[in-house]
Formats: C-alpha cells, structure tokens, sequence
C-alpha cells in the first residue's frame, strides 16, 4: 500500500509551502488598511483566484478557493481510498455551494460555486434544483443524507453535522477533530440560536457526542455529558457566549495537531490529512487576517487568535 501512497504524501509535504504561516497572517492583519492586505495578498499563492480589485468578500472566498485547488491537485497523485478521504474533507466546499444556491431562491444574489470537480459528493444533481424542495430531494438521495428540511437554517445545521459524521466515520485520523467540531456545532445551535437540531442532525449528533449529550437541557450538562473525544473542544469554556474562543482554539488544534501527523508516519492516510489539516487552519488564518485588516488592524487579543 505504501508504494500507492508516495507520490501523494510528497505532494502533499510540497503544498506545505503554498500557506503564509502564522508571521504571514500576522503581517496581512498589521497591514495598513485593506486596501494594503490585499496588496501584499496578491503577492502570495492565495493570488490565484483573485478577481480585479477585489472586495474583503471576495479575497476571503479566493483564499477559500485557493485552499480547494489544492486538494483537487492533491487528490489527483493519491489512490482511491486518499481521494474518497479528501472528499470527506472538502464536503464544506459542497455546503457552501448548496447554501448560496438556496438562498438564490428567496432572491439573494448566488456566489459563483466552488469548482469541486472530482471532490463533488452531490454537487452536479443539486445545481440542477429550480427550488428548495428539490434541492431537499438531491441531497436525501446522496451521501448528504435528507436535512429533513427545506430552510437554510436547518439544511445548515444538517449538512455540517453530516460532513462532521462522514469524516468521523471515513477518515480515522481526523475523527477526533469531527468529534470537536460536532461538539461546537450542536452547542451553538442549541444553547445560542435556542434551536432543536434537525432529526437528521440530531441522530449524527447522538452517534459522536452520545444521547445525553444532545438532550441537555443547559450548557453545564452537555459540557459535562460529552465523551473525552470531543469535550476538549469545549475545555475552559463556561458560557455560550465563549463559544468564539472555542472555534478559534479548534482552528490552532487543527493546526498543531496536523503538524503532528506530518511528523508521523511517512506513508499513508495520515501524513495527508495532517498536510490537509495546516493547509485549512492556514487559509483559515489569512480569512481571519484580512477581516482584521479591514477593521482597522489587530487589537491584541485578536491578534493572538492567529497565532
């Protein structure tokens, strides 16, 4: 197996050198105004998909297309089972698409999809729907599963709890990591926005952070209910409003622990998801970075969020 896995883990190893790092992210959120981030953006690799004087949206989505173009190229040097692993983890790419193209039926203007191609799981049906009801219908016929509704709040919620159990169920090494984000998850839908998960989520829910974790009826339960492998996400965190400070600290454990990966076995699954791991938290950190720039430079506390 370790022969059909050595073109792929060295490409991987060599898009390594495509991300910015943490001084590069510190240098796009010191930067003088947004219009001088995305000056010194445009020098960088995240420049692929920069349209002409783009706007703090649009640089944010090309640093995301970016980070897809390199999983496609990725997937291309791995055998089947590494490509079906990347899939897994670029389902938010496909999420993204399926909201907008929900939103686009209620009159909200559609961003231009992300170019999936071989990492599509029900893309090329769904952009087929003329409304949300078959939208619904294309998505309960794949691996999306049906988000038991047709309102963006609940096919939201739906699909990133079906991404986060795919990736738990379909790629080991970063199970624990889906755990974490499941947790985040299903405390701000419930504890934040007051909402009951959709059915759909709420059976994927039960199956990573177990029953009683999902039937809590406070914050202080569920903390408390969840299984090791996921309350980490939430370790030091007392209220729902402190969830950001959570979903920062899940980004920079991506980070290292993908890192670790790296470090690991040279062979194999892992060292490619540890590599798919630096190069999201990375994109993650330029995103984060250009939103600061565009507010007016980093205060200290969210500098330190980069890193």
């Amino acid at each position: 197996m370790a022969a059909g896995w050595v073109g792929g883990v060295t490409r991987a190893r060599g898009l390594l050198s495509r991300g910015l790092g943490r001084d590069g992210a510190r240098a796009l959120a010191a930067a003088a105004g947004p219009a001088e981030a995305l000056r010194l953006l445009a020098a960088t690799p995240y420049r692929r998909f920069l349209p002409p004087d783009p706007d703090l949206t649009e640089a944010q989505r090309a640093v995301s297309a970016t980070l897809l173009w390199h999983l496609r190229v990725l997937a291309g040097w791995l055998p089947r089972s590494g490509a079906q692993a990347l899939r897994a983890l670029a389902a938010g790419f496909e999420a993204a698409n399926v909201e907008d193209l929900l939103r686009s039926f209620t009159g909200t203007p559609p961003n231009p999809p992300y170019a999936l191609g071989a990492l599509a799981t029900a893309w090329h049906r769904a952009a087929l729907a003329r409304t949300p009801e078959e939208l619904r219908l294309a998505l309960a016929a794949s691996a999306w599963g049906d988000p038991g509704g047709a309102d963006p709040a609940t096919v939201a919620v739906a699909l990133r709890m079906s991404a986060a159990h795919r990736t738990a169920g379909t790629v080991p090494p970063a199970r624990r990591w889906a755990q974490g984000r499941a947790a985040l998850l299903t405390a701000r839908t419930l504890f934040v926005t007051g909402r009951p998960l959709p059915a759909s989520a709420g059976r994927r829910a039960s199956g990573l952070l177990g029953p009683r974790a999902v039937a809590a009826a406070s914050f202080d339960e569920y903390r408390r209910a969840l299984p090791a492998d996921a309350r980490w996400a939430l370790d030091g965190i007392v209220a729902p409003a402190d969830l950001w400070r959570a979903e920062t600290r899940w980004w920079a454990v991506l980070d290292r622990e993908g890192h670790d990966l790296l470090r690991g076995a040279r062979y194999g699954l892992a060292p490619v998801v540890g590599a798919v791991a630096v190069l999201s938290a990375d994109a993650w950190r330029v995103r984060a970075a250009l939103e600061l720039a565009a507010h007016g430079g980093a205060a200290p506390e969210a500098a330190d969020a980069l890193g």
